[in-house]
């Protein structure tokens, strides 16, 4: 039975996927047995799927084309076929929903405001979620995110922290909104104004650093934000690797078609 040469270069490219699982699991293990936090504990049961995963695929289409097990290959070309079919749909996905929203410049500021209703409806449904909040404000919280914040600008005079370049999450969830007035004091400590606030993010505010904006929209906003920003560059990612499933899965296609020729001519000769 004739090995061609697509069939050598799916073996090689599984041979390639199989390796890089490798690393994906033992990553994923090790997230489940070392992670201190909540978040990091959340990725490890994904992280350890998509490692055996990759291994069982690259496992069927190396002995599929390699060994001209052809019901094996033809497994590998579904499941390729799948994945192509869902990549195509989460890059369309991933563009439309992150298509709406974005930060609002403020006069004499470096940073920029966010609000929720900027965004996306389907993104704000996710976060207006009080159970998916919750878990994402811990994982803020655990990040130190303003903790960190509040050391890098804890010097600075009010002028000063007016022009800091703030990320979208430093923003919304670190400091209270420019509109409710409060007095600067230091990055997170802002001395409250009593009076009848327009926007709801102002009695949400504390100076509790385990409470800071984590309950305003602001914060949820810059979360989206930081978000939008991160499927975008995910779904360009996507594109890559769309194209390089396509050319194996017609690479695959030729071997199964090389696979099915060589059977035959192998019975026919018996």
């Amino acid at each position: 039975m004739a090995f061609r040469l697509s069939n050598n270069l799916i073996g090689i490219l599984n041979i390639i996927t199989f390796l890089l699982s490798i690393p994906i699991l033992v990553a994923g293990i090790w997230l489940r047995s070392h992670g201190s936090t909540e978040c990091e504990r959340f990725l490890d049961t994904p992280v350890i799927i998509v490692g055996v995963f990759l291994m069982v695929v690259s496992l069927a289409g190396l002995i599929g084309a390699c060994c001209g097990v052809n019901w094996l290959l033809w497994l590998y070309l579904v499941v390729m076929f799948i994945l192509i079919l869902v990549g195509i749909c989460f890059t369309v996905f991933a563009f439309v929903v992150t298509n709406k929203g974005a930060g609002e410049v403020v006069s004499g500021r470096g940073y920029k405001q966010y609000r929720l209703g900027d965004y996306s409806n389907w993104l704000q449904k996710r976060v207006n979620d009080t159970k998916n909040w919750n878990k994402i404000k811990s994982c803020l919280i655990d990040s130190k995110v303003c903790s960190t914040f509040n050391e890098k600008h804890l010097n600075d005079t009010l002028e000063e922290f007016y022009k800091e370049e703030l990320t979208a999450i430093q923003s919304g969830c670190c400091k209270p909104s420019d509109d409710c007035g409060f007095t600067y004091v230091s990055p997170i400590n802002w001395t409250n104004t009593t009076g009848n606030y327009t926007d709801t993010d102002c009695s949400a505010w504390s100076n509790d650093p385990s409470t800071l904006c984590f309950n305003c929209n602001s914060c949820k906003a810059g979360l989206l934000d930081n978000i939008k920003g991160q499927w975008k560059k995910v779904a360009i990612v996507c594109i890559v690797f769309l194209i390089f499933l396509i050319a194996t899965y017609s690479i695959g296609c030729c071997a199964f078609r090389n696979n099915r020729r060589d059977n035959y001519n192998y019975g026919w000769k018996a």
